[in-house]
C-alpha cells in the first residue's frame, strides 16, 4: 500500500484552502502558530508538504530536519522567507502563487499613487482635527502625467493597463520586456533606468528583490528624478535606499513617496516615518479578502496536484509539469534516468558539454523536466549519488561551466520517437540513445553510434572490444567462473573486425577484482560495471 502524504499548514490561511486539501483527499495538520513560534523545525520531519504565508521562516535548519519534505507552497508571491538554495539542494520543489494577488496589489499601487498625489492621508488627518487647510493640500492631476514602471511582470502589466485608462502616459524599464508585450500593452520602452526616472512624474517599482535589485533606487538615481516626482514601492522591501530617499524628501528635491513595503518588517521604526510628504501602509498589497482566498486555494490545489499526480505549477526552482503532462512524461523520465545514468557511469574525464536530442513525439512534450533528469543522472555518479537532483541539476551544471543544449527533430530511423544524449569530455565523446517500448519500459537502442536493443537491468556489465571470433564465449566463460549469472546479453558492432560493444544484464554486481580480470581479456578496450534504479 502506497504511503499517504501529510501536509503541514504552519500559517493562518483561508478555511477554503483547508477544504480544498480535504476534498483532494490530502491528510493535513493546521498549526497556524507554528511558523511564528519558531517551532517549525521541531515538528517538520513527518511531513511531505508544507504550506506557508509570510510568517513562517523556512530556514536551512528546517529543511535539514524535513527528512520527508518534498514540496513547499507559499500562498503569495515572495519566497524570501524560504532558504531556496537549501531547498533546491535537497530536491524540494518550492512553489508560489504569482497570479492570485496580482490584481489586488496592482489596485493598491494605484490607490497609493492617488493618495500621494492628492495628499489624502494628511488631508484626512487635518480635517478630522477640525482644521480646514484647503490651500495647504494642493495636489497633482494624473491625466497627462508620465508613469514610469520598473518591471512589467504580472502586477506591473495590470498597473500599466489601469494607468492607461486613467490617461497616464506609461513608460517602462525592464530588460526582459519583449517587443510583442510592448505593443500589446501600448506602452513605451525605455532603455536605461536613468532615462526612465528622469522622464517620469511617478515611478513605481514592480520587481522581485534579488542581489541585483537590492537598492536599485539609490541616492544617485534619486538625484536624477524631477522635483515634482513621486516614488511608489508596493513590490518588495529593500529595493530603495530608504535613508537616501528620506534625505531627498526632507530637502524637497522630490515631491513625495508612497511605500507599502520596507527594508525591515514589521517596520516599527523607519527613516521615512514622520515625513509629511510620505504615505505608508503596513504591507497591505495583497490584503483583500478576495486575494487571500485566491492564493490560499491556489496553493492548496498546487500542493495536492504535486503529491497526487506529480504536477509542478508555479515552481521557483523546478520546471513546471501539469497534471495532464505528468503521466505522459513518466515513462520518458525513466528513459532519461537510464541514459543519463549510463553516461555518468562510463565517462572518466572532465565533462564539458551535454547535448540532448529529442526525436519524434517526445519532442512535442514538455522536455524541460527530462533535460533536468538527464543532467542529474549524468552528474550523480560523478559527484556522488544524491548530490544532484531534478531541482538543482541545471544550476549545478552551470556553476561548473558545463554547456547544455537541446535539439528537437522529426521522427527518423527505425524508431518513431527516442532520446539521444551526446556528451563531450576532455578526452572523448560518448553517446547513448533510448526509447519507450509498448510495455512502457525503457530500452537502450544505441550506444556510441552502435545499434543494440536491450532492457536496462539493476546490474549490468558494459564492455567494448575488437570484434574477433570467440570473444563472446570467452566473456561468458569468465563470468561463469566468477559465479556471475547472465540475465540478458546484447551485442552490436560497426563493422567486421571493428569495434564491438556488449551490454549484459547480470544478477549481481561484479567485484572490482573480477572486473580487473575482465579488462585483461584479449581484445577488451573497456569494461564497466553499471547499476540502475529499476
Amino acid at each position: 500500500m502506497a504511503k499517504r502524504h501529510r501536509v503541514l499548514v504552519s500559517d493562518k490561511i483561508s478555511q477554503r484552502a483547508l477544504e480544498t486539501l480535504q476534498t483532494s483527499n490530502i491528510d493535513f495538520d493546521y498549526k497556524p502558530d507554528c511558523g511564528t513560534s519558531n517551532s517549525l523545525e521541531e515538528v517538520i520531519e513527518p511531513y511531505s508538504g508544507l504550506i506557508i504565508r509570510s510568517a513562517s521562516k523556512v530556514s536551512r535548519d528546517v529543511i535539514d530536519r524535513g527528512k520527508n519534505l518534498q514540496v513547499i507552497g507559499r500562498a503569495g508571491i515572495g519566497v524570501d522567507n524560504i532558504d531556496l538554495k537549501a531547498a533546491s539542494s535537497k530536491g524540494i520543489v518550492v512553489m508560489n502563487t504569482p497570479h492570485g494577488n496580482a490584481i489586488t496589489t496592482a489596485e493598491h499601487t494605484l490607490a497609493m499613487i492617488f493618495a500621494s498625489c492628492r495628499q489624502i492621508p494628511a488631508a484626512d488627518h487635518s480635517t478630522q482635527q477640525g482644521k480646514w487647510e484647503k490651500s495647504k493640500f494642493m495636489g497633482q492631476e494624473l491625466t497627462g502625467k508620465t508613469l514610469g514602471l520598473i518591471g512589467v511582470g504580472n502586477i506591473g502589466s495590470i498597473v500599466a493597463d489601469r494607468a492607461l485608462g486613467l490617461k497616464l502616459k506609461v513608460k517602462a524599464y525592464d530588460p526582459f520586456l519583449t517587443d510583442e508585450k510592448v505593443r500589446g500593452l501600448g506602452i513605451e520602452r525605455v532603455k536605461t533606468l536613468e532615462k526612465l526616472v528622469a522622464e517620469s512624474d511617478i515611478i513605481s517599482l514592480h520587481v522581485p528583490k534579488t542581489d541585483k535589485t537590492t537598492n536599485i533606487i539609490n541616492g544617485s538615481l534619486i538625484k536624477k528624478m524631477k522635483s515634482t516626482a513621486i516614488l511608489v514601492n508596493c513590490a518588495r522591501g529593500g529595493l530603495v535606499d530608504e535613508n537616501a530617499l528620506a534625505k531627498a524628501l526632507k530637502e524637497k528635491s522630490i515631491a513625495g513617496a508612497a511605500f507599502d513595503v520596507f527594508g525591515s518588517e514589521p517596520a516599527v521604526d523607519n527613516a521615512l516615518f514622520g515625513l509629511e510628504n510620505v504615505v505608508c501602509t503596513p504591507h497591505l498589497g495583497a490584503s483583500t479578502s478576495e486575494a487571500q482566498v485566491k492564493v490560499a486555494v491556489q496553493v492548496a490545489e498546487q500542493i495536492a496536484d504535486y503529491l497526487k499526480e506529480g504536477a509542478i505549477t508555479n515552481s521557483i526552482n523546478s520546471p513546471s509539469i501539469s497534471a495532464a503532462e505528468a503521466p505522459l512524461l513518466k515513462p520518458w523520465v525513466k528513459v532519461s534516468d537510464v541514459l543519463g545514468g549510463f553516461i555518468g557511469q562510463v565517462i572518466e574525464s572532465g565533462l564539458q558539454e551535454i547535448n540532448i536530442e529529442y526525436v519524434g513525439s517526445v519532442g512535442e512534450l514538455n522536455t524541460r523536466p527530462l533535460t533536468c533528469s538527464i543532467v542529474a543522472s549524468i552528474l550523480n555518479p560523478i559527484v556522488g549519488i544524491g548530490s544532484v537532483n531534478l531541482v538543482s541539476s541545471l544550476i549545478f551544471a552551470r556553476e561548473r561551466g558545463i554547456v547544455i543544449s537541446e535539439i528537437k527533430k522529426d521522427s527518423q530511423g527505425a524508431f518513431g520517437s527516442y532520446i539521444r544524449i551526446l556528451v563531450k569530455t576532455e578526452r572523448a565523446i560518448r553517446s547513448a540513445a533510448g526509447t519507450v517500448y509498448s510495455d512502457g519500459q525503457p530500452r537502450f537502442i544505441q550506444i556510441n553510434g552502435i545499434d543494440m536493443d536491450t532492457m536496462p537491468q539493476k546490474f549490468m556489465l558494459y564492455t567494448s572490444n575488437i570484434d574477433t571470433p570467440g570473444f563472446i564465449g570467452l566473456l561468458g566463460t569468465t563470468l561463469g567462473k566468477m559465479n556471475v549469472n547472465i540475465a540478458t546479453f546484447s551485442l552490436g558492432r560497426k563493422e567486421k573486425a571493428g569495434l564491438a560493444l556488449a551490454l549484459l544484464g547480470i544478477d549481481e554486481k561484479i567485484d572490482p577484482k573480477d572486473l580487473k580480470e575482465i579488462k585483461r581479456l584479449k581484445g577488451v578496450k573497456e569494461a564497466k560495471t553499471l547499476s540502475f534504479e529499476i
